[in-house]
């Protein structure tokens, strides 16, 4: 519990440090004109309450990341409280909120768009192709597993039937009610679908974490795991080292690359740069927090690693079903279903804004204004299209690999363009580096250990090839920006 209670406190605590540093570190300015004032359009362009801003990034960033991930990371044993709590602080929460300033900077240009401003042109080639390639998988991947999870408690035996392959016609009809919603909500201005339901959806989030805090807290029947040693406690730990696998199972609640992706949207309805840190850095701590719960809670309801990593192949790896067995038994029937309600929110408002946030990639990269509905439909349609064959085509298991790999790789871009960010204005670079040259390390050591990618069986080989690579990367860095700085000056 010490253990617990102490990350849960540092989380708190850098809000109101590390958090105030970073604003000082961008010189936050509190009278500078927002975009949502700038370019109003009635669609993506609008400003909103600070409350609904935050609750909305909220639901955009979490997704099932801080729930599941942090279940199956959980398995790690207690050193995945120091990721959730140290990631979380001085990267996952540095990212967002440092990327969503230079968004906020930019007009509320779209992720790819700032990487070309300080990565150069290849490099927003690249991002524009990447990161609707990962927008587009998240929508899939979110629009499947909560269709799933429904499909799991509705019983019509109607239904049931196979349509094909895995699918009943029960969960085709549910797939199909999910998507006429993303639909909806991905077209329509953003106030009258997400900012009226994100808020209510945001609360219900918060509301079931603290349910399972209170338990962990004051039912005496659960012991939280102290962190002792650096042990991996995974049932595999040969097949599943520390480095980087940890890094990859919990993403969500400790640093995301999507994250990037979304805060675009919320810079765009920002009604002062006050605003950012509660909604970037604020939002990403409470994912944080969340996930560190619902890991503490998966290793004291099993009692320890060991029993977690047995329920995990008893499961076969279905968190949505641990999620639910843990609901079930802590805190009832009917709040179960609460839960299972949250979990199936936090999928679909980051499956919408996913697809919404490829919208906006494509159309500042064609360079089509949206107040127009028809061009709108004409960038959505073929988005949801590819959706849909990922999701008939490609194994989930498959699915959740690649997106947990590709997210991990857009924040290690995202973070070299923060630290260039700061560089190119003579702030403390360091605040990107370090977190930039972890995450290039983990994204290239995971090339040559995942067994989806080289699959290398000699470890030492594969460590020492993803050093050797990020400091290619370091190089290229230095140079890029050593170039940058002669050009300004």
């Amino acid at each position: 519990m010490v253990t617990f209670l102490v990350c849960l406190a540092l989380l708190v605590g850098a809000y109101f440090t590390y958090g105030r540093y970073l604003e000082r570190l961008v010189r936050v300015d509190p009278a500078a004109e927002t975009p949502c004032r700038r370019s109003y359009d009635g669609v993506d362009y609008i400003p909103l309450p600070m409350w609904k801003t935050f609750l909305i990034q909220l639901l955009n960033i979490a997704g099932l990341g801080p729930i599941f991930g942090a279940v199956l990371g959980a398995a790690y044993g207690p050193v995945a409280f120091l990721w959730i709590t140290f990631g979380g602080i001085f990267m996952g929460a540095a990212h967002d909120f440092i990327a969503g300033i230079i968004s906020l900077r930019s007009n509320g240009a779209s992720l790819p768009e700032t990487v070309g401003t300080y990565l150069g042109h290849g490099a927003k080639q690249l991002m524009r192709v990447f990161s609707v390639g990962l927008m587009v998988l998240v929508g899939a991947v979110f629009l499947s597993q909560p269709a799933a999870l429904i499909a799991n408690r509705v019983n019509l035996p109607a239904l049931s039937g196979v349509a094909f392959g895995d699918f009943s016609w029960l969960l085709l009809l549910i797939l199909g009610i999910i998507l006429a919603y993303y639909i909806v909500a991905t077209l329509l201005p953003v106030d009258k679908i997400i900012g009226k339901i994100y808020p209510v959806f945001g609360c219900a989030l918060l509301f079931m974490a603290l349910g399972i805090l209170v338990v962990l807290l004051f039912d005496g029947k659960y012991t939280i795991p102290e962190l002792t040693s650096l042990h991996n406690g995974i049932a595999d730990p040969g097949q599943f080292p520390i480095v980087p696998m940890l890094f990859t199972t919990i993403a969500c609640g400790a640093i995301s690359g999507f994250h990037a992706t979304q805060s675009p949207l919320m810079a765009r309805c920002l009604r002062s740069e006050r605003e950012a840190r509660p909604v970037f850095y604020g939002a990403m701590i409470s994912e944080s927090i969340i996930a560190l719960i619902w890991a503490a809670v998966a290793m004291a309801f099993w009692n320890g690693t060991e029993g977690l990593n047995a329920a995990i192949a008893e499961y076969g790896g279905q968190a949505a079903v641990m999620v639910d067995v843990i609901a079930r038994s802590t805190l009832g029937e009917v709040l179960a279903g609460f839960v299972i309600f949250g979990v199936v929110a936090c999928a679909i408002t980051s499956g919408d804004t996913a697809f919404r946030s490829a919208r906006l990639i494509v159309a500042d990269f064609m360079g089509v204004g949206q107040r127009s509905l028809r061009w709108r439909i004409y960038i959505s349609v073929p988005l949801f299209a590819v959706g849909l064959l990922i999701i008939f085509c490609l194994p989930f298991q498959a699915m959740w690999s690649y997106f947990a790999w590709m997210n991990q790789a857009l924040a290690m871009v995202t973070l070299w363009m923060i630290t260039a960010y700061l560089n190119r204005r003579g702030r403390n670079r360091w605040v990107g580096l370090v977190p930039a040259l972890i995450m290039t390390y983990v994204c290239m050591s995971y090339i040559f250990i995942s067994p989806l990618m080289c699959g290398m069986h000699d470890r030492a080989a594969a460590y020492l090839l993803g050093g050797a690579a990020t400091l290619a990367v370091l190089a290229v860095m230095i140079f890029k920006m050593r170039h940058d700085a002669k050009s300004i000056s």
